[in-house]
């Protein structure tokens, strides 16, 4: 049965409830009569070994909960998930669904996904060995050449190499601190700037165009970059649709450069901040966010019921 046509108690999984993020979302809940608990993630305590599973934060059994928000931060995103996929298997609605989420923490296995897709994706190789460095920059026609960690987030573990002997060193280093990387083309045309797009049940709800510092080829807004409003094209809207789609999110901010060859997706982040977005384009994200899961939350209405 539908939740929708009753007050809904939320559960949101996050760590800083001060985060603009999260309040935003906690004050659209309650103007539109629901409740949200935040819960801090690396509190929560499961009992795995009962054939009814529970979760206790700060030694009470959490109970009655109709939703869960995860808003899991990259450092933990296993203990994180681990959390997530003790809701769902006690039949709270997820808005993104664990195994979602995992496959969008880890690049190369999203890099897959989208490919085996057809969406369209800067040239990316991933070697273990880096011996085989030079074969893997010429293999994504560079150098120049973006390396990055595989567990990178916030433009963090994002290097731009820009001749054969520096991306060489690079990779090399990162293979000997026993770190994954992932070797990307350099998209010059795109001149610094990327465009976000944010996916609510499968409709773009605000894009922004978002222009790195001076200095910094990377446009990431904790990284001192600049954003605005932006119109995008039918291409790189169905990109982005398309691209939440097979990653299973629900909600999701679609990261695209704008390439010679259309628009290429970067990343997609299952736990997309709301301050620049709503900032830029002065929409009410977080009010459509809990307007979706009001429409669509359902008991025990998790594809993976926990399992994958």
């Amino acid at each position: 049965m539908s939740t929708s046509s009753k007050p809904l108690k939320i559960a949101m999984l996050a760590r800083n409830p001060n985060l603009y993020s999260h309040k935003r979302l906690v004050e659209a809940a309650e103007q539109r009569g629901h409740t949200l608990d935040i819960l801090n993630t690396t509190r929560c305590t499961m009992n795995i070994a009962s054939h009814r599973p529970t979760i206790a934060y700060e030694g009470k059994t959490l109970s009655g909960y109709d939703v869960v928000i995860p808003r899991i931060g990259a450092s933990i995103t296993q203990y994180g998930l681990s959390v997530l996929r003790q809701f769902e298997m006690q039949g709270v609605w997820p808005l993104n669904e664990s195994v979602a989420i995992g496959r969008s923490r880890d690049k190369l296995r999203s890099m897959q996904i989208l490919a085996k897709h057809g969406l369209g994706l800067p040239l990316t190789a991933y070697a273990n060995d880096p011996k085989q460095a030079e074969e893997i920059i010429k293999a994504v026609n560079g150098p120049p050449v973006v390396i990055k960690l595989l567990e990178g987030t916030q433009g963090i573990g994002v290097v731009l190499a820009e001749t054969m002997s520096s991306a060489k060193s690079v990779i090399e280093a990162f293979r000997g601190a026993n770190v994954n990387i992932l070797v990307q083309e350099f998209i010059a045309e795109a001149g610094g700037t990327d465009i976000r797009a944010l996916v609510v049940g499968g409709k773009v709800v605000a894009a922004m165009k978002r222009t790195g510092a001076a200095d910094d080829f990377r446009s990431n807004l904790h990284r001192g970059g600049s954003a605005q409003v932006i119109k995008i094209t039918p291409e790189e809207r169905s990109t982005a649709v398309r691209a939440a789609k097979h990653m299973g999110l629900n909600v999701c901010g679609v990261d695209m450069l704008r390439s010679n060859h259309g628009p290429v997706i970067m990343e997609v982040n299952s736990s997309p901040g709301l301050e620049g977005i709503e900032t830029a384009t002065g929409k009410d994200v977080a009010g459509q966010i809990i307007d979706f899961i009001a429409a669509k939350a359902k008991a025990g209405a998790t594809k993976t019921k926990g399992k994958g």
